[in-house]
């Protein structure tokens, strides 16, 4: 049992932002057979949100979740996204929908989604904050909090000004730790403060604590590279919940597998991390998590994160990559340099500077392209 809160059974949760796909839709199939082995190993929280799968992560929960399982067996955990609605009067009809498409009466946990200094502001300006302490009330919401995304001080502000806000998930693992930007270690210090469960996202940074170089992979001999990363996470005391965005039945079977049974990490295993994580920063890999907060509103309608991962893949000399990345339908050349990706980015990357240099990589520089304002003129004609 969870000592923060009881209703969750041991402190691993499904992350439902990264379900198996297949032709580019969610795999039900195989999503139903990865929930059945996660209730049956003895968990129960899955954390969904709207635009999770462009809107359709809450409607496989129903079919692969919700429709077959009694409610008591799940815990289950949606958001407030400020990407979703523009007036207050829309907040409520949002929630309704939600509530349906997930197939439930109530949610036992409701986030303000991914929230920052500029949209705590927003919130407040609509009256969200309000809104959700009165679906508390009405029964409709078991707990609330948030996602988070800013710097400490930030944090520490938001929840001086809503204390009401029960816990809090931060993006925490071993690189993200110290990271001046993330502010893992700081954030997490700051909710401590204030007395409030932290749960965690991004233990494994979208995969990329998996697909480690060779080096740090060959230091990884007591278990795989997401035991490590995962219970790190874990390890520490203010944590109640790490979510993992499994995306295979292999994942779902390997995290299960050391989390059924949690061992906080071992020195020698702290030790390790030490290493790999010395490894993994002197890489030149662009930290992308595949989040997908970048794409919705992209001029240039280029998919990011597939662009940085074909990019990475020719960074580290893979057999094939140049022409993989040359056999993209829109690459980094169609960036129009309008900067919306970087507001909305949780790792604070300077996405119009990347592609940028993605660009530079790719075309000769005798290549005159059109200056921003001409390009982001022509795009929004088009869009």
């Amino acid at each position: 049992m969870n000592p923060f809160f009881p209703e969750i059974q041991k402190n691993f949760g499904f992350g439902c932002m990264r379900f198996p796909t297949m032709d580019d839709q969610i795999d039900l199939a195989q999503v139903t057979e990865m929930v059945d082995c996660f209730l049956g190993a003895g968990f129960n929280y899955f954390d969904t949100a709207r635009p999770y799968h462009s809107g359709n992560s809450e409607a496989a929960l129903k079919t692969c979740l919700t429709s077959r399982y009694p409610r008591e067996r799940y815990v289950l955990a949606d958001k407030l996204s400020i990407t979703q609605f523009e007036k207050e009067e829309e907040i409520l009809p949002l929630f309704e929908s939600q509530l349906e498409r997930c197939g439930v009466d109530y949610f036992d946990f409701y986030l303000i989604h991914a929230n920052s200094g500029l949209r705590h502001e927003r919130f407040k300006e609509l009256h969200a904050y309000d809104i959700v302490k009165q679906l508390k009330a009405e029964g409709k919401i078991r707990h609330m909090g948030m996602s988070f995304h800013d710097s400490a001080r930030v944090l520490d502000k938001i929840l001086t000004e809503v204390p009401e806000l029960e816990f809090v998930q931060l993006q925490i693992n071993y690189v993200d730790w110290n990271d001046p930007k993330v502010q893992s270690r700081k954030c997490y210090e700051v909710c401590k403060k204030h007395g409030k469960p932290v749960m965690v996202m991004e233990p494994v940074k979208g995969g990329t604590l998996v697909n480690l170089p060779e080096a740090a992979l060959k230091e990884m001999t007591a278990g795989s590279p997401a035991s490590y990363a995962i219970r790190y996470a874990a390890s520490l005391p203010e944590v109640c919940m790490v979510l993992s965005g499994m995306s295979s039945m292999e994942q779902m079977q390997d995290n299960v597998s050391f989390m059924r049974d949690f061992q906080k990490l071992s020195y020698e295993e702290e030790q390790t991390i030490e290493r790999v994580r010395s490894i993994y920063q002197a890489q030149t890999r662009i930290p992308c998590t595949g989040c997908r907060y970048c794409v919705d509103g992209c001029y240039g309608k280029i998919d990011i994160p597939k662009v940085f991962s074909a990019y990475n893949d020719v960074l580290e000399g893979k057999e094939g990559a140049e022409e993989a990345y040359r056999a993209l339908e829109r690459g980094a050349d169609r960036c129009v340099g309008c900067d919306m990706c970087s507001h909305v980015c949780p790792q604070s990357l300077n996405i119009r500077a990347l592609m940028g240099r993605i660009n530079d990589r790719f075309l000769p520089n005798k290549v005159q392209r059109p200056t921003t304002r001409t390009r982001l003129k022509d795009a929004r004609k088009k869009k």
